[in-house]
């Protein structure tokens, strides 16, 4: 759809409510079934044997690159949460530095134009210098990711059961703040997950009133329990209101992409119409 005004695209809702792909899919494969779909936004985690990061040689980069760039659909990288970015061992920090400059090196040949990266977990008593030195490492890395043009988004993670040991950072507000410095740098803004925003006392209300939109980078999107546990349900299984949630973001200005991240590959697909129904109802603009 073009607004004759200005000659600009104007790009509905509807495309901009992109997939996170199956870890257990080839991306080939994954870029390929997104060109079917229409899907333009693909989240992908370089991980798993399927798609570890260490085989992607020429060929794999290739067969990315050219279903991707054909069907202008944008690729965005996903850092695993299980890697602790708040890691101070000596050695094993190492190792977490190596792997998130690994995701910034792959970044340009897949042609990627994101990169989820996360805060780390602490064990209760060691929250302190946990948080101290993942907000050294974000640091390093932002560096490397601004000297190679990669964009680097920051999510809020989920909460843990109260008696639970180990606890993601950023999973409130305020912890997810004391990272916010780094947005002085055009290549680091955030990923707004909002369940998991749902599932801590500020709600999505409390998030999206803090948050400037222009760096949020990426809204991730499934259902689950007001002040419950983390679960990612397909939209309309849980109690979070959509509706309003798409009217506070849009009506915050956001113009970036979100990521249904939930169910099945179909039910990811499927809620894209559920959703833009649910922003519509709200008023939000959808087209």
């Amino acid at each position: 759809q073009t607004s004759h005004s200005t000659g600009a695209h104007i790009v509905k809702l509807h495309e901009r409510i992109g997939i996170d792909l199956s870890r257990n899919m080839r991306i080939e494969d994954g870029v390929e079934w997104a060109a079917r779909n229409s899907v333009k936004y693909l989240d992908i985690q370089l991980d798993n044997e399927t798609n570890a990061i260490t085989t992607f040689d020429n060929k794999r980069v290739a067969a990315v690159r050219t279903v991707g760039e054909k069907h202008g659909i944008h690729i965005g990288l996903h850092t695993s949460s299980a890697v602790n970015v708040a890691e101070y061992a000596p050695h094993a920090g190492n190792g977490v530095d190596e792997y998130l400059k690994g995701y910034v090196d792959i970044y340009s040949k897949l042609g990627a134009e994101w990169i989820v990266v996360h805060a780390g977990y602490h064990f209760t008593k060691d929250k302190e210098t946990r948080m101290k030195a993942g907000l050294e490492r974000l640091k390093r890395i932002a560096g490397y990711a601004e000297k190679n043009k990669a964009c680097l988004l920051l999510e809020n993670l989920n909460k843990e059961p109260v008696d639970a040991e180990v606890h993601y950072l950023g999973h409130t507000l305020e912890e997810w703040q004391y990272y916010w410095g780094l947005l002085a740098s055009p290549w680091f803004k955030l990923s707004f997950t909002v369940n998991h925003a749902h599932l801590v006392p500020e709600g999505v209300t409390g998030f999206a009133d803090a948050l400037d939109f222009a760096h949020v980078g990426e809204v991730r999107l499934a259902d689950c329990f007001r002040n419950g546990h983390e679960v990612h349900l397909k939209p309309g299984a849980g109690d979070l209101d959509f509706g309003d949630m798409f009217r506070r973001v849009e009506g915050k200005g956001f113009k970036g992409h979100y990521t249904n991240a939930f169910g099945s590959l179909e039910d990811r697909l499927a809620a894209r119409d559920y959703l833009v129904e649910k922003a519509k109802e709200a008023g939000a603009k959808v087209d």
